[in-house]
């Protein structure tokens, strides 16, 4: 039973936190004197040549296809932030076709071939904009790139004339829709209502319209572009998760919901009734695409992490054979596909070696690899992959985690526990460069999947939201117990640090306060400190699908103010980390600010730096650079005593 002091000293608590001691988000939101005070100090030489070495294991993306399938645009992140690059022919050498320091990415290819549509975005301010750009390359056009705006294309219409985009220009909480005439150079309203509203497909005259009122929640409607009717069609007030498009046949759409069962399964619904497309199979189908000439859907399950290629004949509903693809790969991702259907793009990820891309040509059977990923002088045969473990809860739910051992190390061997973001992410096995640093400084990593997170169905990912996180945050902690026995060696108990950024920040900041003495290190990235006042300062689009995960500012403030880090801020025992960036929109830079100051206030230090040109996590590799060496050497002097 909850006793009057803590329900009394909950109030105050919540008191506090509610006056806001930050306002905002954004670089804006930060002064420069704590932006140099804050700065990001150089790396020594020999770390920082070995993390630049490791940045240069990368590849390319899938990318976007010309429509006669002849030629590939698709990101890369050579220069060191990603930019734009043309492909000619199956591995040839690459044309770089966009330049500088903002991240650009191909949105896609007009119908007839002659117009690049690019998004970029500045200093991770997550407020991109779009451009346009002959596929030959030269100068980039402006459509809309707006300050403090998200532009984000839709589709450009088969005949070429339209590019279709959303923009929250008119309330930073609601996206209205747009669509921007490419000859003419000129812009028209297509709708408006307050809500995140998103094309989700289309037809001749008709718009297939979803608004998100949640995480993983969403409502779909149609739109008659010529009378403005709007026509609800399933979702509304449900609260479920669903995503859409229109099929082969005449009033048919197919939906991806786990409306009707524990795991997303693919139907087709017409005139209000739901018709299963794909078997109960005990996993998500993570995600699913129809082709423009409607001839073949191609989806994703998901099967413990693992993700596998399936596909249909649009109309006969046929499953299709997925010819020439490399066996027992990791993961097998399906990219976009020409107008006509012939063509589509595929990625692939076998765990072993950089990412790859592959053209899959229906009419001919044929599957060609594209591009080739880098991985100079690194020895790809000690990069390490995971396994697929589980450890109990406390209340005996296994659950789901992911192991990387170093294949030499001091034993006891020091163990890192990173958690994904989202919190709705997935800790996934595969080739990963970055986590194999760790591995080779002689770590353990561990990634868990603890509740609420995707791929295990709807109960799991709704398990912690609101105030149920308070009943499996404690899945936390039993990693920490877990990781001590379970890497143990001739009685001795290894060190045990946790990491992560955004959610996994959060979860970090947790560990080390509410959870304190369970871990012996922390480095946080990006993590929220507050509930409250990152509710209220977090860019105003995302707090509406956030309070559906983490709870309402009007009804849940008590849990908000017992699931905060700052709230047991007086417990932390061990050293922590802090990493952020001044233009972050979606976990302000006052969320490490203030956690900082509060433990300074109270005599205990904390490592802090701010990046002043990033936003949600780094981006460029000079930043890349300084954030994975502060993490690293912070981890060898304080579980390997190094430093």
């Amino acid at each position: 039973m909850t006793t009057l002091p803590l329900l009394l000293a909950l109030a105050a608590a919540a008191s506090a936190q509610s006056s806001v001691p930050y306002s905002g988000h954004g670089a804006a939101s930060v002064s420069k004197e704590v932006l140099e005070r804050f700065a990001p100090k150089p790396v020594p030489d020999e770390l920082a040549r070995t993390i630049q070495a490791m940045l240069d294991v990368r590849s390319p993306g899938m990318g976007e296809l010309s429509p006669d399938g002849k030629t590939l645009f698709f990101g890369w992140r050579v220069t060191g932030v990603p930019q734009v690059w043309r492909l000619g022919a199956p591995m040839t050498f690459p044309t770089q076709l966009t330049a500088g320091q903002d991240p650009t990415s191909i949105a896609a290819v007009t119908p007839d071939g002659k117009t690049l549509i690019l998004s970029r975005d500045r200093k991770g301010e997550e407020n991109p904009g779009l451009y346009l750009q002959d596929p030959s390359g030269g100068a980039l056009r402006v459509l809309q790139h707006k300050p403090g705006v998200q532009t984000f294309l839709q589709f450009v219409s088969a005949d070429g004339r339209w590019a279709y985009y959303r923009s929250n220009d008119k309330k930073p909480d609601s996206y209205a829709l747009y669509r921007y005439d490419l000859a003419a150079g000129r812009a028209e309203e297509v709708f408006s209502q307050d809500g995140i509203w998103y094309i989700a497909d289309h037809r001749p005259g008709k718009l297939l319209l979803g608004r998100s009122v949640g995480s993983n929640m969403d409502e779909y409607f149609e739109l008659d572009e010529a009378s403005k009717a709007l026509t609800p069609l399933f979702g509304q007030g449900e609260r479920e998760d669903y995503s859409a498009a229109y099929g082969a046949a005449a009033g048919e759409i197919l939906v991806l919901t786990p409306h009707f069962g524990n795991f997303r399964r693919l139907y087709s619904w017409s005139a209000g009734s739901f018709t299963a497309l794909t078997p109960e199979l005990g996993w998500d189908v993570s995600g699913f695409s129809i082709d423009e000439a409607r001839l073949r859907v191609v989806y994703q399950v998901n099967e413990a992490g693992f993700t596998r290629p399936r596909a249909l004949d649009a109309r006969t509903r046929k499953a299709l054979a997925v010819p020439g693809l490399p066996k027992d790969a990791v993961h097998v991702y399906w990219g976009s596909a020409t107008p006509d259907g012939r063509f589509i793009t595929l990625g692939v990820d076998d765990g072993i070696s950089p990412f790859q891309s592959y053209v899959l040509d229906w009419k001919t059977g044929t599957t060609v690899r594209w591009h080739v990923g880098s991985a100079p002088e690194a020895d790809l045969a000690r990069f390490v992959p995971a396994k697929l473990e589980t450890y109990p809860a406390r209340d005996g739910t296994p659950i789901p985690v992911l192991v990387r051992e170093p294949k030499t190390c001091a034993k006891p061997c020091p163990v890192l526990v990173s958690f994904h973001g989202g919190p709705e992410g997935q800790s996934q096995p595969g080739f990963a460069p970055t986590d194999q640093l760790y591995l080779d400084a002689g770590f353990v990593l561990v990634e868990p999947n603890v509740r609420g997170s995707e791929g295990y169905g709807k109960a799991w990912l709704h398990s912690d939201d609101g105030p149920k996180r308070l009943a499996v945050i404690t899945d936390i902690e039993d990693a920490a117990a877990w990781a001590r026995k379970r890497f143990a060696a001739d009685g001795a108990v290894p060190k045990v640090g946790v990491m992560g950024g955004s959610y996994g920040g959060y979860s970090t900041l947790m560990a080390m306060t509410y959870f304190a003495g369970a871990f012996d290190a922390g480095a946080e990235v990006v993590g929220m400190s507050s509930l409250v006042t990152f509710l209220k300062n977090t860019a105003p689009y995302r707090r509406i699908l956030r309070e559906s995960e983490y709870g309402s500012l009007d009804r849940d403030m008590d849990a908000l103010v017992k699931l905060s880090p700052s709230t047991y801020l007086e417990r932390l025992k061990g050293p922590l980390l802090l990493v952020q960036g001044a233009s972050d929109p979606r976990v302000p830079v006052g969320e490490a600010l203030q956690f900082h100051e509060a433990l300074k206030a109270r005599g205990v230090e904390s490592e802090m730096l701010v990046f002043p040109d990033e936003g949600h996590g780094a981006q460029k590799r000079e930043n890349k650079v300084y954030e994975l060496g502060a993490i690293l050497r912070f981890f060898q002097k304080h579980l390997q005593g190094k430093g």
